[in-house]
């Protein structure tokens, strides 16, 4: 008792709205910088420029890491443009060792994703649109290093896939755990992912406010004051770094343009529809051959990309132009090198080829291809037209840029990031209005033909619908505020795990909150976690204390509504009550499932014993 007692002595006993318990007071100088950390906008400023910096530096270190294993898989920087040339170091192999090279890759990143993270397997943007949408922005560390060499594995055998999804997951990833570790709310846990994605974009192609919008409108979904400047600051010290590794230069050079007919901007529409029409041509193929690959596999998961990689390896063979990302590629295009019928070919062969990287378990972006597949498209209705009008179309070139914009507009529907992505990416203003009218159509197009983008449509295959979650009418009505409960007896962060085991034995609600000296709150530990240590500890882990075992698990605010409360305490494992915060950060009350539920019966039976359907994402 006298443990008990000195563990809430430092516990202002407060009688917030409607619950009778304690308020947990913040005190003491390091605590005090935590709860700015966590809490303040100068805090989150803070965690926004380290962000930053580490997604740059992860976006150099990826860039690298290609290009290493480039260089060892082909004996080249890059093999897309050396044709069915031998490997350097291996000429007696012939062209045939591209057979070889997406077997032995495949049987390294194969296994490192099955046994460390599964969710690195694929273009990886989605699984961090699910985790900023349902899992308040919580993403294991480990993914960022599992996916960082599995994708540089992947594409430097001649994985025809990008760089760019990897990098926004890597970057999400860092961002994330730097939440995490900081403690940080979900909210700012979610925005911290969003600065992540934006870091890896920006760093990647030199492209800040196309990173900036890409985190907005494709991650977070959230145009919000405080969200847009984190994001931009993440954004900005991202590419900052990548250019004192890689320098000022555009991606791409712009060829000759000039619209000097307005006849010209019926062009640009056309092309925006024959792009939205392919983008969600190329997202039913990417998963239409995903599917198929999972009908034919039938062995352990963790050989599928190795044995996949023969038929790849074939693919590559026949046309050598797929190998990796293909940028040296993407640049003829843009550059007139190649002529219709040739055009058509890479078009349909990056399509087939993208899917079956990523249908093999392959871990790679659909960026990059989307860009490279509307630049074909773009080029190939651009030179078919100037044969048809060569006085309206004076520069077919022109049309493969904005067929890069228009098609990925129609496979992500993201048409802001479109825009901007390839006006940074040439640095020239005068394609600006072509591209927004082939976006806008693209986009027009592609949302009239299905509502899924290549992004969700991969987790609605999963019965995962981000976008209209299930919920219950009633509980939208209802704030946490009005129904939570007491806040369970706290325990002090130094208490021993035999004497934590019996709190919790004592204890109803299967989760009590843990407390520095000086009362402030520093997390949860459950009972099945006490009972997972205690059952499996050694006898030097049984000295562990009640701050070994503390997580700071997704929090509640008194305004958010009881919907929010079930997502919540769905997904928290082992804990059978969450804490409820004030807008200041102090915990105020207490929500368990028994309060959930009686909140729900008194509101069923107030509105005349009509049923209430509670539904969990």
């Amino acid at each position: 008792m006298d443990e008990q007692a000195s563990a809430v002595a430092d516990v202002e006993d407060r009688s917030p709205r409607g619950t009778g318990g304690p308020w947990l007071r913040r005190s003491g100088p390091r605590q005090r910088f935590a709860d700015a950390v966590r809490h303040s906008r100068s805090g989150l400023v803070g965690l926004a420029l380290v962000i930053g910096l580490g997604g740059g530096l992860g976006a150099v270190a990826f860039r690298e890491l290609i290009g290493g294993f480039t260089r060892l898989a082909s004996g080249r920087a890059d093999f897309s443009l050396a044709g069915r040339a031998s490997h350097r170091w291996m000429p007696w192999l012939g062209p045939y060792f591209l057979l070889v090279v997406p077997v032995i890759a495949g049987l390294i990143y194969g296994p490192l994703i099955y046994r460390f993270a599964r969710e690195a397997r694929g273009h990886g943007v989605p699984e961090v649109m699910l985790a900023v949408a349902q899992r308040g922005g919580r993403i294991s560390p480990m993914v960022a290093v599992v996916k960082s060499l599995a994708s540089a594995l992947c594409i430097g055998a001649g994985g025809s896939v990008g760089r760019e999804g990897p990098i926004v997951q890597i970057g999400s990833a860092l961002g994330s755990t730097a939440g995490q570790l900081a403690r940080v709310p979900e909210s700012r846990l979610r925005v911290l992912v969003g600065c992540g994605a934006a870091a890896g974009i920006s760093a990647t192609f030199n492209a800040p406010i196309a990173g900036v919008f890409f985190a907005l409108e494709l991650i977070l979904r959230d145009f919000a004051t405080e969200s847009f400047s984190v994001v931009v600051l993440a954004a900005v010290a991202a590419d900052v770094v990548s250019r004192a590794f890689f320098g000022d230069s555009v991606f791409l050079h712009l060829p000759a343009f000039a619209t000097h007919h307005v006849a010209e901007y019926g062009y640009y529409a056309l092309l925006g529809l024959l792009a939205g029409v392919a983008g969600v041509v190329f997202s039913k193929v990417l998963y239409a051959i995903e599917d198929l690959c999972d009908w034919v596999w039938r062995g352990p998961e963790w050989l599928r990309p190795a044995v996949g990689g023969v038929f790849l390896g074939g693919l590559l063979l026949a046309l050598p132009e797929m190998y990796g990302v293909g940028y040296p590629v993407l640049g003829h295009i843009v550059d007139g090198r190649y002529a219709v019928g040739f055009l058509l070919i890479l078009l349909i062969g990056k399509t087939v080829a993208t899917s079956l990287t990523i249908g093999i378990g392959g871990s790679g972006g659909v960026f990059a291809p989307s860009l490279f597949c509307g630049a074909a498209l773009g080029e190939a209705f651009g030179l078919i037209v100037h044969q048809i009008s060569p006085g309206v179309v004076t520069s077919p070139g022109a049309y493969a840029l904005v067929g890069m914009g228009a098609l990925f507009a129609g496979a992500a529907r993201a048409p802001i990031t479109a825009v901007l992505i390839l006006f940074e990416l040439t640095g020239e203003y005068t394609i600006i209005l072509p591209i927004m009218l082939a976006v806008v159509a693209a986009t027009a197009v592609s949302k009239a033909i299905t509502p899924d983008t290549i992004y969700l449509l991969k987790l609605r295959r999963r019965g995962i619908d981000i976008e209209h979650p299930a919920g219950s009418p009633v509980g939208a009505r209802i704030e946490v505020g009005s129904v939570m409960g007491a806040i369970p007896e706290p325990v002090r962060d130094t208490l021993g795990l035999n004497d934590l085991v019996d709190r919790l034995t004592d204890s109803e609600s299967g989760a009590v909150p843990v407390i520095d000296e000086s009362g402030a709150y520093r997390g949860v530990v459950s009972a099945v976690a006490a009972e997972s240590q205690a059952v499996d500890a050694d006898t030097r882990q049984r000295e562990s204390h009640a701050i070994d075992l503390a997580v700071m698990p997704g929090t509640l605010h008194e305004n958010d509504t009881l919907d929010r409360a079930v997502e919540l305490l769905a997904s928290t494992d082992g804990a059978t009550g969450v804490p409820v915060l004030d807008t200041t950060g102090n915990v105020t009350g207490w929500m368990t499932h028994q309060r959930l539920l009686q909140a729900l019966h008194t509101r069923q039976t107030t509105d005349g014993g009509s049923p209430v359907a509670i539904g969990v994402p």
